[in-house]
């Protein structure tokens, strides 16, 4: 892993993320607005569940595609 290589938005976790899960709060962001976490395949499921039982999980996209505008 290099220092560019992304890293996962779970607690401790310091695998490679291969997913993007793209969270808004209602409360305290505009409707466009996106914020971003990141997920290795562990902790995907459970970052997503964190995220959509608050309401906040707006989407889940492979890494690869984020970064890859028209993806």
């Amino acid at each position: 892993m290099s220092d560019e290589t992304p890293i996962c938005s779970a607690k401790g976790c310091r695998a490679e993320a291969v997913w993007v899960l793209a969270w808004n709060n209602p409360k305290i962001h505009t409707p466009e607005r996106r914020k971003t976490w990141l997920a290795c395949e562990e902790h995907r499921e459970h970052l997503s569940q964190f995220l959509g039982v608050r309401g906040f999980l707006k989407d889940v996209v492979l890494l690869k595609e984020w970064e890859s505008p028209g993806a």
